[in-house]
């Protein structure tokens, strides 16, 4: 698989480490009253979806950055990248 670097280009998918669900940018706020049963959801429930999922990939083997790809879980297929740090500040925008 071949993951299109936003910085790099075209790079091989054993140069990256898989996370998880880029649903995990989205940390809940430490200062909310219901903060622990947040953490809780955040820490311990995924959902385990077929087909496109946004993924956090760790550039282990190249620049060390984290990108954002979407991705269809059944057939591999790569639509987009994003630089994580951009979707980050992206969301923070919207809030």
């Amino acid at each position: 698989m071949i993951i299109n670097h936003p910085l790099l280009g075209p790079r091989d998918a054993q140069e990256f480490t898989f996370l998880g669900s880029a649903s995990l940018i989205d940390r809940p706020d430490w200062q909310a009253e219901d903060a622990l049963e947040q953490f809780s959801d955040y820490t311990y429930l995924r959902n385990d979806t077929g087909g496109e999922n946004r993924e956090l990939w760790f550039h282990e083997a190249g620049d060390r950055s984290w990108l954002v790809v979407t991705r269809n879980t059944f057939t591999h297929e790569i639509t987009n990248v994003e630089m994580a740090s951009d979707v980050a500040r992206a969301r923070g925008r919207s809030k």
